[in-house]
């Protein structure tokens, strides 16, 4: 009986320490991000994700450092390195965590690079993809603020391509500011973005 209880107590004890290792980590990698050094947070990231292989944290922000770093590249080949390792990584994150919604956000937003590159050649071939994810997330997290203010976000964005009214989805994203308020991530280390750039678009919306 006293061998079983130290067993345990030795499985808690390395349990617990692999955590505090992996929170340390994600919490360097974040304070790098935060430096603006987003190829030595990458890196940690990417190590962290090759040590803790049952964890979609650290790939679903690799997946969201190369969707951001994307936005305003003009060179489709390195648009397409950035956003073929976001792809690779957000299959990882989703391999783990099947039917999450802040992966299922983040997923319709590297396609959206897509769009937002060329929109030509793009829209067509992803734009239903794009409207369907955010369904999906939306089933599956109504109250997620990500969700909310996502989904309308790339609403807003076809209805003025196509010339048609926003005003239905600046609601939607001031919704969102309200659930931005309130909501708490499982965790420090879990996603939590997005406020600022929906108080963003909701100046927009009155200007």
């Amino acid at each position: 009986m006293k061998k079983l209880i130290i067993i345990a107590l030795v499985l808690v004890s390395g349990t617990i320490y692999a955590q505090t290792n992996f929170e340390k980590g994600m919490q360097k990698a974040f304070g790098l991000w935060q430096e603006n050094k987003l190829d030595e947070a990458e890196n940690m990231f990417e190590r962290i994700s090759n040590a803790e292989t049952d964890k979609w944290l650290p790939h679903y922000y690799i997946a969201q450092i190369n969707s951001l770093k994307s936005w305003n590249v003009k060179d489709e080949n390195i648009l397409k390195a950035q956003l073929d390792k976001a792809q690779e990584h957000i299959n990882s994150a989703m391999a783990i965590s099947k039917d999450n919604p802040e992966i299922i956000v983040l997923q319709a937003h590297i396609l959206t690079n897509w769009v937002a590159f060329d929109g030509m050649t793009y829209g067509m071939k992803y734009s239903g993809k794009i409207t369907e994810l955010y369904a999906k997330a939306e089933k599956l997290a109504p109250q997620n603020p990500r969700v909310v203010f996502s989904k309308a976000e790339w609403g807003m964005g076809s209805a003025k391509y196509f010339g048609q009214d926003t005003k239905p989805y600046c609601a939607e994203i001031e919704k969102s500011i309200e659930l931005f308020a309130t909501f708490k991530p499982e965790s420090d280390l879990h996603p939590n973005w997005g406020k600022q750039r929906a108080e963003q678009v909701t100046k927009s919306c009155k200007e």
